[in-house]
């Protein structure tokens, strides 16, 4: 009964984020610009990672680290880095 409950609230809520997104005319460039924000943060972290510009620092691929770098930018790179060298020396 709860996995019916919830199955259907999800299946609402998708509903309505489709019809918004096409209502507002967002669409599929919406789509397109989070894909290119998730890859380079992606890129961005692995080249921080293995270019050994910073060396005994190694910066997880996880969503919490692409999804701060995509939501910041290159900031959100820097930021990581001085977290990491700061708390965990």
């Amino acid at each position: 009964m709860k996995s019916l409950i919830l199955g259907s609230v999800l299946v609402v809520s998708l509903l309505g984020l489709i019809i918004i997104l096409f209502r507002k005319r967002i669409g599929l460039s919406f789509f397109t610009s989070f894909g290119i924000h998730l890859v380079l943060a992606a890129v961005g972290i692995y080249v921080v990672n293995y270019s050994g510009w910073i060396t005994g620092t190694y910066i997880p691929l996880n969503p919490a680290t692409i999804g701060t770098v995509s939501i910041l930018g290159l900031p959100g790179v820097g930021l990581l880095l001085g977290l990491k060298i700061s708390l965990f020396g």
